[in-house]
């Protein structure tokens, strides 16, 4: 079973349709006990950054997500559910986000001619051996939306890249832990093989 985290992010439903539409029981929950005996689980977002952390600690998951990490759970980050993961957001000085990677959440650049925000299809330049993309072509194409960017402090822990005005960490892989800025959920076949391929992915014991 996969276990949804539920904050009142925006687009559960979508994330659990695309799981049963690859094969996976999913639930959408909140409660603790489900989320650390779930197989695999998923942070989706839609919303900002500090509201998004402050119905987290609201309803006390932020210590459940932390443990499921710890614990080896196959962990996946979806849209804002990536920049949740990291330290701090533009979008929302002076609130913390859960720090379980370093690197700074930044505001798309303005000018350019470009729309902010970055609604669209963009192809990814995808790292060797990254996971999430086994199987797929060299540069698969996925849905974007957001206003916000992750700008990674480890190189090495960055799974896929874009540019949008700037060069964009789209995913990053590091361990047990997953996430992508797009979404996997709204970008058809392509987004259907990276969901199949985090759920290949099995339990790393600590």
């Amino acid at each position: 079973m996969t276990a949804i985290i539920d904050y009142d992010a925006g687009n559960l439903r979508s994330v659990e349709k695309a799981l049963e539409a690859v094969g996976e029981q999913a639930e959408i929950t909140r409660d603790p006990e489900k989320i650390l005996s779930a197989d695999h689980v998923i942070l989706p977002g839609v919303g900002s950054f500090g509201d998004a952390m402050e119905k987290i600690r609201q309803y006390g998951l932020e210590e459940p997500i932390r443990q499921a990490v710890e614990s080896g759970i196959p962990f996946l980050g979806i849209c804002l559910g990536q920049q949740l993961l990291f330290e701090e957001s533009e979008e929302s000085p002076g609130s913390a986000g859960l720090g379980l990677l370093k690197g700074k959440i930044l505001r798309l650049p303005e000018g350019k001619g470009l729309k902010i925000p970055h609604i669209g299809w963009n192809s990814l330049e995808v790292a060797p051996k990254a996971r999430l993309f086994a199987g797929l072509e060299e540069q698969p194409y996925v849905y974007f939306v957001h206003s916000y960017y992750l700008k990674a402090e480890e190189e090495g822990i960055v799974a896929a890249a874009t540019e949008y005005g700037t060069r964009i960490h789209a995913s990053v892989e590091a361990g047990n832990l997953f996430a992508c800025q797009f979404h996997p959920e709204k970008s058809s076949r392509v987004g259907l093989q990276i969901l199949k391929n985090f759920l290949a992915v099995t339990r790393e014991e600590r």
